[in-house]
């Protein structure tokens, strides 16, 4: 007897590949897929030829600092760096409650919205005045652990003022390792020298190899072309053979570099193959702030990234925060706006920035079993699209999401009826 039946969905089995099938799910893993599944079942969700899609990936999230748009006061520049200072003073009334509370309130809107899988980044830096003793680390490891069961998170330990913009941030961050934090973070473009940031990058790597942990470091988060610590993260990635274990996030100033050195860049990267994590929605806002026209747009150079085979994901970034007032946690939202502000129109293109919300993530994330395939745990989710393409167009109603074989939400459209006439 099978638990759940998806029937007559449009179903992704690759990027490249779908098909009309049905879903069988037993205990919790996917027990058959095939035209036509026949038996006993506990639960037939009929499909009518809607998406069945592998769950969306968040790739990049500050779940310590969301929903708190406004504490103590908005930022009025919109840049990068008045946020980073709104949050220096919140982060001073942090409690273990309040951040997780927050975490667990967008967990659960990000899973109503197809999110299964998440990568946070928890602030570890201590500022002046400020001794949390890594508050928003120890609240998001327990929330980690508290929502295992529907909700796969890993915790990236970020040194949001530099790894040596403190001098006890170091210690904390070897702390948050050994407290269990899934991956080491850094943003060495925010240390006080580009001596210090590259020794930075050196330590980070030292330490995902003395804890076996993943690594996403905050990468040249800026418009300034002279930024260049990328170079840095991939040669080092590039000597230790630890490419598909590392992703450089943002990596903004990409899109202001010249084209020669963007071609020898390349070349570095192609030897590498790091991830990429670009986040459209804040970067599109943060970004160009001291430019008066022409405007740059503030985003990495994802198509060419995709282009020449990197693989690169989508992240929110931040939802209603000192550093982005909106934004509700869907994906789709960002991968629409992936498509415009990378010039990714093509219908191919379109598709690509839906693989960088799923597989894309799948691979920054280094998750094992992803994917509708028989064998796979079953966490799928049921879109109101019939494609990739009209998922990413209209941005559609989730209208199912099983998580480890369970329905852990439903959503049925709103439909508009039209009393005006021909």
């Amino acid at each position: 007897m099978y638990d759940i039946l998806l029937r007559r969905g449009t179903v992704l089995l690759a990027p490249d590949r779908a098909a009309v099938l049905d879903v069988a799910i037993v205990d919790g893993k996917i027990a058959a897929i095939g035209s036509e599944i026949l038996g006993e079942v506990a639960l037939v969700l009929d499909c009518a030829g809607r998406l069945v899609s592998p769950p969306l990936v968040e790739s990049h999230i500050h779940l310590d600092s969301v929903l708190t748009a406004g504490e103590p006061r908005w930022n009025q520049s919109g840049t990068l760096f008045e946020g980073i200072a709104i949050w220096g003073d919140r982060k001073r009334d942090l409690t273990l409650e309040d951040v997780k509370q927050r975490a667990r309130k967008m967990l659960k809107q990000q899973a109503m919205l197809g999110v299964l899988y998440v990568r946070t980044h928890a602030d570890v830096s201590e500022s002046p005045g400020c001794e949390n003793k890594l508050t928003a680390l120890r609240a998001l490891l327990e929330v980690r652990d508290e929502v295992r069961d529907w909700m796969t998170v890993q915790v990236v330990a970020f040194p949001q003022d530099g790894i040596y913009g403190s001098a006890g941030n170091a210690a904390l961050m070897v702390e948050a390792l050994e407290r269990g934090a899934d991956a080491v973070g850094g943003i060495p473009h925010y240390e006080m020298t580009r001596e210090d940031g590259v020794r930075s990058v050196e330590q980070i790597f030292d330490w995902a190899e003395q804890f076996d942990r993943l690594i996403d470091i905050h990468c040249d988060e800026t418009d300034d072309e002279q930024s260049r610590f990328l170079e840095v993260v991939a040669a080092c990635a590039w000597r230790r053979e630890m490419g598909d274990r590392v992703t450089a996030s943002h990596t903004t100033a990409f899109g202001s570099y010249n084209n020669a050195y963007a071609l020898k860049l390349m070349g570095i990267l192609a030897r590498a193959k790091i991830n990429f994590v670009a986040n459209p929605l804040i970067n599109i806002t943060l970004q160009g702030r001291t430019d008066t026209y022409p405007k740059r747009r503030g985003v990495t150079r994802v198509k060419e990234l995709w282009q020449a085979g990197l693989n690169v994901s989508l992240g929110h970034d931040c939802v209603q925060d000192p550093w982005y007032a909106l934004g509700t946690g869907n994906l789709l939202d960002v991968a629409n706006m992936a498509v415009h502000v990378c010039q990714m129109t093509g219908l191919a293109q379109i598709d690509a920035c839906y693989d960088m919300v799923t597989w894309g993530g799948a691979r920054t994330l280094n998750l094992d079993g992803y994917g509708i395939a028989v064998g796979n745990v079953a966490s799928l989710v049921v879109l109101d699209a019939g494609s990739k393409y009209d998922a990413v167009r209209c941005r559609p109603v989730v209208r199912s999401v099983i998580s480890r074989g369970k329905v852990v939400a439903r959503t049925v459209p709103v439909r508009g009826e039209w009393f005006g006439g021909d």
